[in-house]
């Protein structure tokens, strides 16, 4: 059997997390994770909070996970995709940390595989509408960690070990031939 080191990313341009999995046949290992924090404020000369401009903290989360994958040398990426905020600026605001993160990876020369976070829920929780905190719980029993894991760190746990499960889940129904709704084949 080979081993996979899973890299799992839940992009956000404030705080992106980062999760590295190891998988032997159907033996799942915690590696490391954490979170990769752009929302450093700065004090402007009036004393008043700023937050960064958007190319550095895009740089942030770029230098972030190239440090990551130099240390824990993973051969695969799992990234969540982004989804439909009701605020279109904060869906494309999301989608540059997407990018940045699969850039990383891409630079890097790693393969990245996307799953939404429906697929990602229905495999590690088996649903796909699981709250945050049943997230945290399944991903500490699952990789028989000490205490949940903080939410963002999860999360991209959660991405890496549905990737290791092999993408499966409901989003996984769609490619694997027709389905039945409201009786008739679609």
């Amino acid at each position: 059997m080979t081993m996979q080191r899973i890299l799992g990313i839940d992009p956000g341009l404030r705080v992106t997390g980062f999760g590295v999995i190891e998988a032997v046949g159907g033996k799942l290992s915690y590696v490391s994770s954490g979170v990769i924090k752009t929302a450093s404020a700065k004090k402007s000369v009036a004393g008043e909070a700023e937050k960064e401009a958007l190319p550095e903290r895009l740089k942030v989360i770029l230098d972030g996970l190239f440090e990551v994958i130099d240390t824990y040398q993973p051969t695969q990426v799992a990234i969540e995709k982004v989804f439909v905020n009701v605020n279109p600026q904060s869906t494309l605001l999301l989608g540059q940390a997407r990018g940045a993160a699969i850039s990383a990876a891409v630079i890097k020369q790693l393969s990245v595989a996307e799953y939404t976070a429906l697929q990602v829920k229905q495999s590690v929780v088996g649903n796909g509408h699981a709250q945050k905190e049943q997230v945290q719980e399944m991903v500490k029993r699952l990789l028989k960690l000490p205490a949940n894991p903080s939410p963002d760190s999860a999360d991209a746990l959660a991405c890496a070990i549905c990737h290791a499960h092999g993408g499966q889940g409901l989003g996984a129904l769609a490619t694997t031939g027709l389905r039945v709704k409201n009786g008739r084949l679609v």
